[in-house]
């Protein structure tokens, strides 16, 4: 019987399940992370679009107030069962993907439209001078001194993803909230279970926290090293 084991026997009895849950957390929060950077920052992209795209950048607001708005239980549920409603079978991996991911989107957008005051303005419009487009300025000049900027917002946002995908439980993700629940299911002691899975979490986040900061440190020096190049070969038409 269960109660015939002791605590360091029943722990050791969960790390190969939490370890697996924690796996399947830790992946699904790394790639909704990189949709959520990619697609914010394609988001500030289109808002600051030059000329008559006012109905572009309405679009963009509308996306961020819906997502920064709304409960992230509720997206998730909203893009699972909608595309249900219209006759796809969307897996809940895809599923929770999506919502963590769009949901990052909206506050990655907007923690990257906040680092557009690192950029000394002469810069852009030392390129606009020599005719360089938009897009090229904001891949090329804007983004990487936004991103070093604001690294550690970004950071910050990346454990917030890690804390929320515990949600993805609900729709049969089997990742660490979910193996903890399922293992409190089988043994009826849910405080020793919960306790070690808020452990994992924490570590967890400790890994992402020093994973960015080292990732910070790279960003920074290789900015430093090649934003002269980088801004003389970009004005040039030199870099795509």
């Amino acid at each position: 019987m269960a109660t015939d084991f002791t605590l360091a026997e029943r722990v050791a009895g969960y790390v190969p399940l939490l370890a697996h849950g924690a796996a399947t957390t830790l992946g699904v929060s790394l790639v909704a992370i990189g949709i959520g950077f990619a697609l914010g920052a394609a988001l500030l992209g289109v808002s600051m679009s030059p000329g008559p795209f006012a109905l572009r950048r309405r679009a963009v607001a509308l996306y961020v107030s819906f997502f920064r708005g709304t409960p992230l239980l509720v997206q998730l549920l909203m893009l699972f069962y909608l595309p249900s409603a219209a006759g796809v079978d969307l897996p809940p991996p895809i599923a929770a993907l999506l919502a963590l991911g769009c949901n990052s989107a909206a506050f990655q957008c907007e923690i990257l439209r906040a680092g557009l005051a690192a950029v000394p303005h002469g810069q852009v419009e030392a390129a606009a001078v020599f005719g360089l487009p938009a897009r090229k300025i904001f891949k090329h000049i804007q983004l990487p001194q936004i991103a070093v900027a604001v690294w550690p917002a970004l950071v910050s946002e990346a454990i917030d993803v890690l804390k929320g995908s515990a949600i993805v439980s609900v729709i049969a993700v089997t990742d660490l909230a979910r193996t903890g629940r399922q293992i409190v299911a089988g043994n009826f002691r849910p405080l020793e279970v919960y306790v070690m899975v808020a452990l994992i979490y924490l570590l967890l986040s400790l890994v992402v926290v020093a994973v960015g900061w080292c990732v910070r440190r790279r960003l920074t020096g290789r900015w430093a090293a090649r934003a002269p190049s980088v801004a003389t070969a970009t004005t040039a038409g030199l870099l795509p």
